[in-house]
């Protein structure tokens, strides 16, 4: 019974989600809106973390099963990646060496705010 109490405090806050996006004048994804709305709800304490927290267990260790479909859709793109194979590649490059420096400067500007950072300037 506690499992199916999560599962329903999930959609609901999914469905929640999905009304919200209806009822705004611009786009904006109802997933993001849904985490936004979860977000809140968790930092209110209206919901704690016990009251969701094997359904969030289990969704997050099986994460990999729900990006099955969208991989498999991407197969029916394949002759338009094809063409675009090239700015793929340099994109991905790119922002993989930008992620990689922004990631290595976040990390000693926290190290320097933290005062651990002092002469590995």
């Amino acid at each position: 019974m506690k499992i199916l109490c999560q599962v329903g405090v999930i959609f609901g806050v999914c469905w929640v989600s999905q009304i919200l996006e209806s009822l705004l004048p611009f786009a904006f994804p109802a997933s993001v809106i849904g985490m936004l709305v979860l977000f809140l709800l968790l930092i209110t304490r209206l919901l704690r973390v016990e009251h969701i927290q094997e359904k969030s267990d289990f969704l997050l260790a099986n994460m990999a099963f729900f990006f099955l479909p969208a991989g498999v859709s991407i197969l029916n793109y394949l002759e338009e990646l094809r063409s675009a194979a090239v700015a793929l590649v340099v994109i991905c490059l790119t922002t993989t060496v930008l992620v990689f420096g922004a990631t290595a400067l976040s990390i000693r500007l926290t190290l320097r705010l933290m005062g651990r950072g002092k002469g590995h300037d």
